[in-house]
């Protein structure tokens, strides 16, 4: 899937970021833990260089939790990172993010030099709803279309923690099909960019495989069906998604699907796992080397 969308706001976010950083000690990444991979901004780490990174697998409470663990120990293993899975909508969580930030820094004299922190992340992943966690109030808009935060600000957390803010925002464009096609999934792509049977499809074949008997369990089938395409068309069957004549409306069915998987009603959901993610990557890199191979005779 080609999505391309990148709006000037976050070439705008982009510049902002990399003036910032110098005053930068410490960056909080958040990612979605339904697909931490593919909600990981490559920026961030070409921005942040040295600086230790906090990252944030926000939604854990909509993510396997078996994965999710399995992601943790993966970041744990980069230089400079720690890990933290966690729900910016459970009261109390986001605390744990503030308490790790002073370990990270156990010599640091905070009331005369307060620790200065950057929180980055691609759009609806719950940055702004972690902001309003952090703060105990609500500083950052909160929205269910991607893209809400549109400007910079720096927040004063108490207990010398400064959270400077920045707009979310993407990469140009998605060099991992596969990541496109999640981040669609999960609600990270504004609706008008996307084809909504297109991308149910894709996580008709996921889930195929993945999530069986969640499937099975939601829309109460007995047997699943062994195509992605004949799976949508069950889904809305079974939810009334019909035109005149008895046709499927797979629009509507598509909508029913992805709208399961975004709310949790299928269940504890992830749509990556370290090892898939890795397989992907060396099949990409396996095709791109024949590729260039076959141009060279």
């Amino acid at each position: 899937m080609a999505v391309n969308w990148f709006p000037g706001h976050m070439h705008k976010a982009r510049k902002q970021i990399k003036e910032a950083m110098p005053q930068i000690d410490l960056v909080i990444e958040v990612m979605d833990a339904r697909l931490p991979y593919s909600s990981e901004n490559p920026l961030v780490e070409e921005l942040r260089l040295d600086r230790p990174c906090i990252k944030i697998l926000n939604k854990a409470d909509l993510a396997d939790p078996n994965t999710t663990q399995a992601w943790l120990q993966h970041f744990e293993q980069e230089k400079g990172v720690k890990a933290i899975a966690m729900s910016a909508t459970q009261k109390g969580q986001a605390r744990k993010i503030l308490e790790l930030a002073k370990r990270l820094f156990p010599d640091r004299n905070m009331a005369l030099k307060p620790l200065c922190t950057m929180i980055m992340g691609i759009p609806n992943v719950g940055k702004s709803t972690l902001i309003n966690s952090l703060a105990g109030k609500v500083i950052a808009r909160v929205g269910n279309e991607p893209a809400v935060t549109k400007q910079q600000q720096k927040i004063n957390l108490g207990n010398g923690i400064l959270l400077f803010d920045t707009p979310g925002f993407l990469w140009p464009r998605f060099e991992d099909q596969n990541s496109g096609y999640r981040l669609a999934v999960t609600g990270a792509i504004k609706s008008t960019a996307i084809v909504f049977e297109d991308i149910a499809l894709y996580a008709c074949d996921y889930l195929l495989h993945a999530y069986p008997e969640a499937l099975k369990e939601r829309y109460k089938l007995k047997e699943l069906p062994q195509r992605d395409f004949e799976l949508l068309e069950e889904i809305g069957r079974k939810r009334g998604a019909l035109r005149s004549g008895g046709k499927i409306d797979l629009h509507k069915a598509a909508e029913v699907l992805l709208q399961d998987i975004r709310s949790g009603a299928l269940g504890r959901i992830s749509m990556e796992n370290p090892q898939l993610v890795a397989q992907q990557l060396a099949e990409a890199a396996a095709a791109a080397a024949a590729a260039a191979a076959d141009e060279e005779e």
